[in-house]
């Protein structure tokens, strides 16, 4: 990009910018070029030498104004980043041009107590939101493992689902995601606010088709969680047990199973394993005893281990946390993510006997368009691209949906299709396609 004989004439704008930091030094426009994308030895591969030329923080909607104003005149790439806390390079510049930081844009707007929506600024980090959420007797429906540093608006950008999940479903499904306020990148930027409808081809798009400024989330009444723990050594016992007490008459935020080699790598929080498989279940204090009960009907082991921990909880020995801890023993782990095909046993044997001793299991169990689905992030260890397209391949063969993290685009990723909504919002909102480039492969 500096070869652009206006990229001079760019920069003495930019420095020209009220409220926007200029941040030039080589080593914090590395930093701020990454997030977790070395999860996927292919992904490392594509993108660790990306880098901006430039990265900005604004602390003011009208800086932002004016950033999109000579992004659109000197055709200079813009790559918004919230806290990296992604696995998929969602914010790596790899065009390079320009990085810019949202995390000084992150204020509470609004909290409206009458239907428990919430109107944030993006930058507002997910933690902050929730400690404040629960002083209103709400909380927030679904939170990323990384909830504690990851951003708002990074989350609605770049995740699909976490904790929350088991009861919720998705980030795309109707209902979570009320309402946007952007910045369009065009030779006028303007400052929009779009209802639920005309926010849906935002929601999980990288930051590709509008710079977000503002969101309104639903959440849910508050509650208090409490720890349990169901150990077993019967891995159609365990899928069994994350299904009935995913079902049961009472309220649960998460239900992990994990194998035990899995639980013996990873931060012992939940307690040294005493079965083959355990299940880590956030409930109510009331939903303790149901599951207690449900569990009498197996040969199990059943701990209530109390009221959440207010750190080193359930909550960061789950979803890719979990991935997290066991990279942090052994970086030659990776993994995979799917959504399993029922009956979910059938198939994780069909792979244990094709794959024996090279897959743990590590699932998680969710609700998809009101049906509850047992979704898998299984580990296995890296060694070479043709080896992961044959797991792929074998996954695919027993039926289960493969959301595949060792991809840059968000189809690739996720939709497994082009969603022609998400494109048309890229043509309006920022019509050179300098949003994040390569990320939409139906502007590609």
């Amino acid at each position: 990009m500096k070869d652009l004989p206006d990229y001079n004439q760019f920069l003495k704008k930019i420095n020209l910018i009220k409220d926007l930091d200029v941040i030039n030094h080589p080593s914090e426009r590395k930093r701020y070029s990454r997030d977790f994308f070395n999860y996927s030895p292919i992904l490392f591969e594509k993108l660790h030498q990306c880098c901006a030329e430039i990265v900005l923080r604004p602390k003011s909607i009208e800086a932002i104004l004016a950033v999109a104003k000579f992004c659109y005149l000197y055709e200079v790439p813009l790559t918004l980043r919230g806290s990296g806390t992604g696995n998929y390079g969602q914010c790596v510049p790899i065009e390079g041009g320009a990085v810019m930081l949202m995390d000084h844009i992150k204020e509470i707007i609004k909290f409206d107590s009458l239907t428990g929506e919430v109107t944030v600024q993006p930058g507002c980090l997910l933690g902050n939101l929730d400690t404040f959420l629960g002083s209103k007797g709400r909380q927030l429906r679904l939170i990323p493992s990384t909830w504690r540093t990851a951003s708002v608006g990074g989350f609605i950008s770049g995740g699909s689902g976490g904790i929350g999940s088991v009861k919720w479903g998705f980030l795309r499904d109707p209902g979570h995601l009320k309402a946007l306020e952007i910045v369009t990148l065009e030779q006028k930027p303007k400052l929009i606010r779009l209802d639920e409808l005309e926010s849906e081809p935002l929601n999980h798009a990288y930051g590709t088709n509008g710079i977000i400024t503002s969101l309104t989330l639903a959440t849910a009444n508050f509650q208090e969680w409490y720890e349990v723990t169901i150990d077993c050594n019967d891995l159609g016992d365990a899928i069994k047990l994350v299904k009935y007490c995913s079902s049961a008459a009472i309220e649960i935020y998460l239900c992990t199973l994990l194998e035990k080699k899995i639980i013996e790598n990873i931060p012992n929080w939940s307690g040294d394993a005493n079965g083959r498989y355990r299940l880590l279940v956030l409930t109510t204090f009331s939903g303790v005893n149901t599951l207690r009960k449900i569990a009498t009907t197996y040969n199990v082991i059943f701990r209530d281990l109390g009221k959440e921990k207010s750190s080193n909880g359930f909550r960061e020995l789950s979803w890719n946390h979990t991935t997290l801890h066991m990279r942090a023993k052994d970086n030659s782990w990776t993994y995979l993510q799917m959504l399993l095909p029922d009956p979910e046993l059938e198939a994780i044997e069909f792979l244990n006997k094709k794959w024996k001793g090279e897959i743990l299991w590590h699932l998680e169990s969710v609700r998809q368009q009101g049906v509850q689905r047992i979704a898998a992030l299984p580990l296995f260890r890296w060694k070479d691209k043709e080896s992961l397209d044959s797991l792929i391949a074998d996954c695919i063969n027993t039926g289960a949906l493969i959301f595949n993290p060792h991809v840059i685009t968000v189809e690739d990723g996720g939709l497994g299709i082009i969603d022609s909504d998400q494109v048309e919002a890229k043509r309006n909102f920022d019509p050179k396609g300098l949003l994040n480039p390569k990320k939409l492969k139906g502007w590609n």
